[in-house]
Parts: structure tokens; sequence; C-alpha cells
């Protein structure tokens, strides 16, 4: 199946790229997607979020998952 990647902010410049799509399959987790997609990935203490829920890195991604999202740290006021 194909899930499109995003990563917004710091993530997406850290990466590189703001989307990206791949294959997987629904044993992946998006610890194992961010790291093929990306060889300098370190997760540190970004969320992942899979079909806009936040999951465990390591937790598999299910097989009806589209999309796969980095979101970093935000501060503000």
């Amino acid at each position: 199946m194909k899930v499109t990647l995003l990563a917004f902010a710091s993530s997406a410049e850290r990466l590189g790229w703001r989307s990206r799509e791949m294959e997987a399959t629904d044993a992946d987790t998006p610890r194992t997607l961010f790291a093929r997609a990306s060889e300098d990935f370190q997760p540190g203490v970004a969320r992942v979020a899979v079909d806009c829920e936040y999951r465990d890195w390591d937790t598999p991604i299910g097989a009806s998952a589209r999309e796969v999202a980095i979101i970093p740290p935000v501060s503000g006021g």
C-alpha cells in the first residue's frame, strides 16, 4: 500500500522535504518508515500521528493507514 509521509516546521527543514509517498506494509512502524525515507532521521522529542491520531513510534501503522505525520514540538505564547 502507499502512504504519505508528512513533515512540519523544523522536522521538514531537517528532513529536506514536507511530503513523500512510499510503499508500506501494515507491519511497518512510523519509525521504520521515516528511517527508510531519510538516513539522518532522529525523532527526538517529535510526536507522530497516523491518520490524524497520535501513536507510538514503534506501533505498526495497520492496513488502513494513508498518512503518517511527524509533528515537532511547538512553542508560543
